[in-house]
């Protein structure tokens, strides 16, 4: 990955965007687009969408702009905060960590609160739900507080990015910024190669909260085929390898991973593994026998059936604020995504042959 496309990611990365809140990262992905795309809309709930002209097939490629956060819910009598989750906020990693309240006036900084472990029993601890947590922002009154936050602002973990080792990276929010990346990157690199098909790159809105920016989009997306680019779970790390079987087989590192089954067609899912044998591009499959989790549920039942596919990213930690990635599996998944365009070119349909 060049320094420019290395840029773009960590600006999707450093850029809040919880769930119900992502106006900011979307103005990055539509200045990105913006560039090469024909063009680039946007509806009421800020999902975007880039086209880029050509002929048939037209296919979407897509990514899910949220991050799941927190939000002030209520403000207690001597000032501290008290959060709830915004989507599948894990409440094992929340405490003790630095956070950022986004308010109408700018940013307010906090800390979620640990119990030093002097003053704990220790030995039957369990993890308080996100509720009964507080996140101290450094005032002494309730008053004082409320000059400062409001209760519906959102709330980040205050995490930086890092560079790892080689082409790895460290973040919050890998899950799904690395997504719309590849959504971006990979109709850049069809237009630059003038594809014949059209393609549309799409970020979407509140993934996180049940698929819904991908039911607002593919109710009349003009599309033949669609591939939601999500992050999957890397199985490659000690606290999951010895329990792999039943998480399946894929490492960080190794390329995208195509998954297979429920939502996944099968044509699609062809044309792409088929894309990736003829232009040479590492991927992994993943077997999917009842969802996939990602925007590909919403689209594939979208105006009486898009034929979808969930490509997969490789991911560690997911859910917490260090997901860790590898650069190398993005720049794969852009390249197979244009790969599968211009192979796809003058295809009339996806469906299955009966």
């Amino acid at each position: 990955m060049d320094d420019a496309h290395s840029d773009f990611l960590d600006n999707l990365l450093t850029t809040p965007s919880p769930s119900g809140f992502e106006t900011d990262v979307q103005r990055v992905w539509v200045d990105y687009v913006s560039a090469f795309a024909d063009e680039v809309r946007t509806d009421e709930y800020g999902n975007a969408v880039a086209v880029v002209e050509g002929g048939d097939p037209a296919v979407a490629f897509t990514g899910h702009a949220d991050e799941i956060g927190l939000m002030v819910n209520s403000v207690d009598e001597d000032g501290f905060v008290h959060p709830s989750r915004v989507g599948g906020t894990d409440r094992t990693v929340s405490k003790g960590q630095h956070v950022e309240i986004h308010t109408d006036d700018g940013v307010v900084r906090g800390v979620v609160g640990q119990t030093a472990i002097h003053l704990r029993d220790t030995g039957e601890e369990e993890f308080e739900d996100i509720n009964e947590q507080h996140v101290d922002i450094g005032v002494e009154s309730e008053a004082e507080a409320r000059e400062l936050v409001d209760v519906g602002d959102p709330i980040t973990f205050d995490t930086p990015v890092r560079e790892l080792e080689g082409t790895r990276k460290a973040a919050r929010g890998m899950d799904n910024r690395v997504g719309i990346w590849v959504a971006a990157e990979a109709a850049r690199r069809a237009a630059e190669s003038d594809v014949d098909a059209t393609v549309y790159a799409v970020s979407t809105v509140q993934e996180e909260l049940g698929k819904q920016g991908a039911k607002m989009v593919g109710f009349d997306l003009p599309v033949d085929a669609a591939v939601a680019v999500d992050v999957t779970h890397a199985v490659d790390s000690p606290d999951i390898g010895k329990e792999q079987d039943q998480h399946g087989e894929v490492d960080l590192g190794a390329g995208p991973v195509v998954a297979r089954g429920s939502s996944n067609h099968p044509e699609v899912v062809r044309a792409v593994r088929d894309a990736a044998e003829s232009h040479d591009l590492p991927v992994q499959l993943q077997a999917s026998g009842r969802s996939t989790g990602t925007d590909a549920d919403a689209f594939y039942t979208s105006q009486g059936g898009i034929p979808s596919l969930n490509l997969g990213l490789p991911n560690r930690y997911m859910h917490t604020p260090v997901e860790v990635i590898d650069t190398d599996d993005l720049d794969a998944a852009a390249d197979l995504l244009a790969a599968f365009a211009e192979e796809s070119a003058g295809r009339e349909e996806f469906a299955v042959d009966i």
